[in-house]
């Protein structure tokens, strides 16, 4: 190792840019840490819960925006779930404008030719999209509870009778279950995305529901109080999520929410890279929104200083995708400076910081997947793609981000479908697509960059810090290059009209 020479200016701001960006993700990989304790803690308590004298009146809303090819499932399985006729009504708010019209009609048809109490529901416009067509059947809704699925789940039959016991308790508002996994080995990209969703599903939320944190609503297998959602001030589609609002606007009016880890309803994950990257542009921009609207209103209430920081993490940590893009650009420079001057003083701290923010993934995700996947052994060799398909995300995250952020208009694109049911299935010849980003040239981009970075610290001798760079680099080129567009079989094109994400 040289002797250490004296920063210049620009060159000491770089460095503390660089250290700062890595204190913001050790601080997270501590809270992931403390949010497994906090799951850990929750698992001894229990939510009340007592069978109702009568049962009460049920309304399932299935808001569907083209989906042929699902469409059909979904409806079947609503209809099949075990409760009393009298007592249960099923409204398909289908706003679609292809052939999913007639494919639902035709089921809706059938359905209540048996006796079944189910309405297909058509609106003039997509006024709102997801959340107009909530407000809009919740109008003439009969149930005193309103459970919600979207097109790409598929509830088991006693789903019902396991989640109405817990609103005998009058404060309760809404009950979650756990999203699973329909198809999570059909490719690397749904692996990814079950263990990530398994993380939140199987701790975070473990850890928020037990221990009076808010928390909120996933937006699809969940069911209201019909009275929660009202005194909360309704569905609103001012943000694209509307759950998130909704369920800070429920907590806040002082409504409880009870999350059953144990109780699961599948569902199909995303496997059209584009089709993810909308989704996650759309959760991460719509968290931004809610931000912007809820915390003012969050700093004012009667919440103790602490929930309000908490609530205000929660509501925030999507930034940290904006962190993850910032450093990828200020790593490079930094151990250019650092090589050049011989300046490593600041090792020990480097690595106490990388490894609080890389360690911790591991630990939590590790720890989700353990719980829940017979197959775990299998499932934690795929963290370091989890970890690196993240920082591939962060152009598209950040992009999400800066429209939240500057108040930019975006339509609610609703994430394809294609009935892919276990480790097999098709999707590229069929008719939905996901919509591009804009920032797949750049994610290429910084995956060859990363890859002259790679060749740097091969050549002298930083062997240490190539495993590091090698998710930057893998992230970014995976993310990026599953983005580009593929073209579709020549049959393909004839009569499929493109759709949106």
């Amino acid at each position: 190792m040289g002797v250490e020479h004296a920063l210049t200016p620009s060159q000491d701001a770089l460095i503390t840019v660089y250290f700062a960006l890595w204190s913001v993700f050790g601080l997270l990989g501590l809270r992931r840490i403390w949010l497994l304790v906090l799951a850990r803690r929750g698992r001894r308590r229990e939510f009340a819960h007592r069978e109702p004298a009568e049962l009460p009146h049920v309304t399932i809303q299935l808001p569907v925006y083209n989906e042929r090819y699902v469409v059909e499932r979904l409806i079947r399985a609503a209809a099949d779930i075990d409760y009393p006729r009298e007592k249960l009504e099923i409204q398909v708010l289908d706003d679609s404008n292809d052939a999913t019209v007639g494919v639902a009609a035709a089921e809706v048809a059938r359905l209540a030719a048996t006796g079944l109490d189910i309405r297909h529901v058509r609106r003039g416009d997509r006024t709102g999209y997801k959340a107009g067509a909530l407000a809009h059947g919740l109008r003439d809704a009969k149930g005193e509870l309103v459970l919600i699925f979207d097109a790409d789940f598929v509830p088991r039959r006693d789903l019902l009778r396991r989640m109405v016991p817990y609103f005998s308790d009058p404060g309760v508002g809404m009950v979650q279950v756990r999203w699973d996994h329909l198809n999570a080995d059909f490719s690397m990209l749904a692996r990814i995305q079950a263990i990530s969703l398994d993380g939140h599903f199987v701790l975070e939320h473990e850890a928020r529901s037990k221990n009076g944190l808010f928390w909120n609503f996933n937006g699809t297998a969940g069911m209201w109080r019909r009275r929660c959602i009202e005194e909360a001030g309704g569905w609103q589609h001012d943000t694209l999520t509307e759950d998130l609002d909704l369920s800070y606007r429920a907590q806040l009016a002082g409504w409880r929410f009870v999350y059953l880890r144990d109780v699961t309803c599948p569902s199909e994950l995303p496997v059209d890279m584009r089709a993810y990257k909308g989704q996650q542009f759309r959760w991460v921009k719509g968290s931004v929104q809610v931000a912007k609207k809820i915390l003012p209103r969050i700093w004012r209430s009667s919440l103790s200083t602490f929930d309000k920081i908490e609530c205000s993490v929660h509501l925030t940590q999507n930034v940290a995708y904006l962190f993850v893009l910032a450093l990828s650009i200020f790593v490079y420079p930094a151990v250019l400076v650092r090589f050049a001057s011989g300046w490593f003083t600041t090792w020990p701290v480097e690595t106490l910081l990388f490894s609080l923010a890389t360690i911790s993934v591991f630990v939590f995700y590790g720890a989700a997947v353990a719980e829940v996947r017979r197959d775990w052994r299998r499932q934690v060799g795929y963290l370091p793609a989890v970890m690196s398909v993240a920082i591939g995300l962060s152009v598209n995250n950040t992009r999400a981000i800066l429209e939240g952020l500057f108040g930019v208009e975006s339509p609610f694109h609703r994430t394809p479908k294609y009935a892919i049911d276990g480790a097999r299935g098709t999707w590229r010849d069929k008719a939905y697509r996901g919509l591009g980003s804009g920032t797949t040239l750049f994610e290429i981009l910084l995956g060859l960059y990363f890859l002259g970075v790679l060749v740097f610290t091969l050549k002298n001798g930083l062997f240490g810090a190539a495993p590091f760079v090698v998710l930057f680099l893998f992230g970014y080129l995976y993310v990026g290059l599953l983005s580009l567009e593929l073209p579709r079989r020549a049959s393909a094109s004839l009569g499929a009209p493109r759709t949106d994400a």
